[in-house]
């Protein structure tokens, strides 16, 4: 419900604003009843005119009563109160923590769902299912192709997206990244293909490596096969992906054990796109790596962040500082904490 009050209020603007705002005054009311207005307006930090506007309002909704000693909910207005307090609380909640992140990462977009994925695997469908509704408002009608990453996460991702996102358009799925030697459930060709089917899209699967070899990489870029695909990555309008951190990403990819002492030394909290980086959003170390580069995102129309859980918190937070403006953050009440609290 709390993504759909979003979508709502980019139809009526100000909206989730006004909801909020007469909750609140009926709230107060029913903390301090009776209250006066002049005491109301300064407790809510609103001027007397628009408080007077909205009681009035409220009174013709049968909500509030007036009297000599102040304002007072009528029996309606305290079932109204009761009714709405839990979903408003936490919507009110959410929207401040979001607000927070958003201003704290330079104004890109950030969504917020309940929970932690640390200890709530629901957590991560949560946020699957904010990608798909992030994807129908931003997807333009007609081609489309969405490079999209491996991990965990993403699998999650996948399991939300719905056949409604196709309504219009054509999508095409491709990794954004090789995977060979990851599990194969977590690799991005399979995620890609599960996308696809969930939506009723196409995919193309890369066979590579995630990170090879200088001396491998140039003679596979030389392959008809890859080569296409690649041409497919880099015209991709749109782009899911997580953020992992740095050493057990490290370890994943099976990288030595002095590299990943080296990383340790330079400081690495986060991995994105084969980037390591610390937490001023510095990169320490890049792979090489056959699929979609940090510095392509840049040009690319909808880029999608997913990652959440406590443990991710200062990954989530330092990949930030690198990530175009057009970025979407979504992320959990878990990892959320962590990154306001510093």
């Amino acid at each position: 419900m709390h993504r759909e009050l979003e979508w709502i209020q980019t139809v009526v603007p100000d909206m989730i604003n006004v909801l909020s705002r007469r909750y609140l005054i009926l709230k107060n009311i029913k903390t301090d009843r009776p209250v006066g207005r002049r005491s109301l307006a300064t407790q809510l930090q609103l001027s007397e005119r628009v408080l007077r506007t909205e009681t009035d309002f409220l009174k013709k909704q049968g909500l509030i009563d007036s009297s000599k000693s102040g304002m007072t909910l009528t029996e309606r207005g305290v079932l109204v109160v009761r009714g709405l307090s839990g979903f408003m609380d936490q919507m009110l909640t959410r929207q401040a923590t979001e607000e927070k992140l958003t201003s704290l990462f330079g104004g890109k977009r950030c969504l917020v769902v309940s929970g932690d994925s640390d200890e709530d695997e629901t957590a991560n469908y949560a946020m699957g299912q904010t990608v798909n509704e992030i994807l129908q408002a931003l997807l333009p009608e007609g081609h489309n192709i969405i490079a999209v990453m491996g991990g965990t996460t993403m699998a999650a991702v996948a399991q939300s997206l719905s056949s409604e996102l196709s309504t219009s358009r054509d999508l095409m799925f491709v990794p954004a990244r090789g995977g060979i030697g990851e599990r194969v459930d977590v690799q991005a060709n399979n995620i890609c293909a599960q996308m696809a089917n969930r939506t009723k899209g196409e995919h193309r699967a890369l066979y590579v490596p995630e990170h090879v070899s200088e001396k491998t990489y140039d003679p596979l870029l030389r392959e008809p096969a890859v080569q296409e695909v690649i041409s497919m990555i880099k015209q991709s309008n749109a782009v899911i992906h997580s953020i992992g951190q740095a050493i057990p990403m490290a370890q994943r990819r099976s990288m030595r054990q002095s590299a990943i002492d080296l990383l340790k030394k330079k400081g690495a909290v986060g991995e994105a796109f084969g980037y390591f980086f610390n937490e001023n959003g510095e990169i320490i170390q890049k792979l090489s790596r056959i699929g979609l580069q940090l510095e392509d995102l840049v040009s690319m129309k909808c880029v999608v962040a997913v990652a959440g859980g406590t443990s991710k918190g200062h990954a989530i937070a330092a990949y930030m500082k690198l990530a175009p403006s057009q970025t979407y953050l979504i992320t959990d009440q878990g990892a959320a904490n962590v990154i306001l609290k510093g």
